[in-house]
């Protein structure tokens, strides 16, 4: 065959392959997934947390906390209208907002000490998709009864059972979807009130529109989506895999004790075959689909309903339980040596931890227990930096922000130190002998003053001096402080 023919050949070969990887589709069809009803100690701890937790979600929002009067009863709230966010006798303001990034970030930290010992647990018992979605299915299972009659259900053609089944299912997951996304709503607003208005169409058109879009989302997630958020839209499953080790306690399959595996007959000798009689019911419960005898995968999200599944056909055969069980690398290769197995939940990685949770939660409490009652703000002119008078004494301008944090009215004694010869003014306020001036806080509210501050301009030495506002309080005689600057000519 000449250079030619060869290159020819070559030529048709690439085309050959080219057509073949542009008809090969990029992504996979979905599989849809049936998981079975199974009972057993994980099922029941799933059953608790989610009851749970859909039961604070549903009720904390209608929980009152008598704070005053003209002040929201809601114990948690986030008034977006108000800037504050309530949480029972916890008030935060705007200026504040660096508490909730504490919280986050220790709300983070525990994420990374539960998966470091437990591994996915958050995944597989407390995250919202898995509850919502555990409660769609339950629902699914009450309508279209269980694994086997579901699929026999969506084989047959579109009958009226069919129909019936299938539009009382959605029904009932949007009247869910509803509920959970006007529960959100009731966490900006007051939720009686709230409630009110959008059952008598009263609502605003933002209210209508954040609850029909939680009501979607939450239908489409737990109902249609479900292991695909799991899979594909959730980045966690990629991030705890650098957060296992070795001592973390993952669901795992004993190979070494299932292997080979294969059907059992009742009598026949177990000798030279594994303890596994390849039920598939591990498969079958599992609500991401997968078969955790093949090992860790990203898919897994640890809840351990694969672990009840094999036990229940573990006791049906008379084999020793937890084939398949929730242990760690290092107890896994001790069972297999037949070594002394040990539980290291104390090790660098959870120390760390919770050291760095301990720091958030003692610097979150100490800025709650002494915070003061009162903040005291001074922002100078910047345009102009200062003002020539006729006298000849060169004059400032700042903005004075009085936040009183309690309910009640205050009044303070406004004072200047730092800076000799200096006298005060308050636009709007006569009263006061040029050293002094009283300023009234309004209760739980940010009362803004302008004042103005004159010093001889024979007393400057610098373009660029030192001053103090100081507040003191007229009944309780606290002192509250803010450090400035005064600018003169150079």
């Amino acid at each position: 065959m000449d250079a030619s023919a060869k290159i020819e050949d070559i030529q048709t070969e690439d085309a050959r392959s080219f057509k073949e990887v542009k008809e090969t589709p990029l992504y996979a069809e979905r599989v849809k997934i049936y998981p079975k009803a199974v009972t057993g100690l994980f099922r029941q701890i799933k059953w608790a947390a989610l009851i749970l937790l859909l039961g604070l979600y549903y009720v904390v929002p209608w929980i009152r906390w008598d704070r005053g009067p003209l002040a929201p009863d809601q114990a948690v709230l986030v008034d977006m209208p108000g800037r504050r966010l309530y949480f029972f006798f916890i008030e935060i303001w705007p200026q504040e907002i660096y508490y909730l990034t504490f919280i986050l970030m220790a709300a983070a930290f525990g994420l990374f000490l539960a998966t470091s010992i437990g591994g996915r647990v958050w995944c597989g018992f407390t995250c919202p998709q898995t509850v919502w979605t555990d409660l769609f299915m339950w629902v699914e299972r009450k309508i279209q009864g269980d694994r086997a009659a579901r699929i026999r259900l969506d084989k047959q053609p579109w009958r009226a059972e069919k129909l019936w089944k299938k539009a009382t299912t959605h029904v009932a997951w949007v009247l869910i979807a509803a509920a959970t996304g006007g529960a959100w709503i009731m966490y900006f607003n007051d939720a009686p009130t709230v409630s009110y208005e959008i059952l008598t169409g009263q609502a605003s058109l933002a209210v209508y529109f954040f609850f029909g879009l939680f009501t979607f989302t939450t239908y489409l997630l737990a109902g249609w989506a479900r292991e695909q958020v799991c899979t594909y839209m959730c980045p966690w499953p990629r991030i705890q895999a650098a957060l296992l080790d070795q001592d973390s306690y993952v669901v795992t399959y004993e190979k070494w004790r299932g292997e080979p595996r294969g059907p059992h007959k009742k009598g026949t000798s177990w000798e030279g075959r594994g303890d596994c009689v390849a039920c598939n019911q591990c498969v079958a419960v599992c609500p991401m689909g997968i078969d955790i005898r093949d090992g860790l995968q990203l898919e897994c999200i640890g809840c351990g309903l694969c672990v009840d599944a094999c036990n229940g056909v573990m006791e049906r055969v008379g084999r020793p339980l937890n084939l398949i069980t929730l242990d760690t690398e290092r107890n896994q290769f001790n069972r297999m040596a037949e070594k002394p197995t040990e539980s290291r939940l104390v090790r660098p990685r959870t120390i760390i931890y919770m050291i760095i949770l301990g720091v958030l939660g003692i610097g979150v409490l100490f800025g709650l227990t002494e915070r003061a009652s009162l903040d005291l703000n001074v922002l100078p002119d910047r345009n102009p930096l200062f003002v020539k008078l006729a006298d000849g004494s060169i004059r400032n301008g700042y903005t004075v922000k009085v936040l009183n944090r309690v309910r009640e009215p205050r009044t303070y004694a406004l004072t200047l130190a730092g800076l000799e010869g200096a006298t005060l003014s308050v636009l709007g306020l006569d009263e006061g002998d040029g050293r002094s001036a009283s300023l009234a806080a309004k209760p739980d509210q940010v009362s803004t003053y302008r004042l103005f501050v004159s010093v001889p301009k024979q007393t400057i030495d610098d373009p660029v001096a030192d001053l103090q506002v100081i507040l003191t309080d007229r009944d309780g005689g606290d002192v509250y402080s803010f450090d400035t600057i005064f600018r003169g000519p150079e």
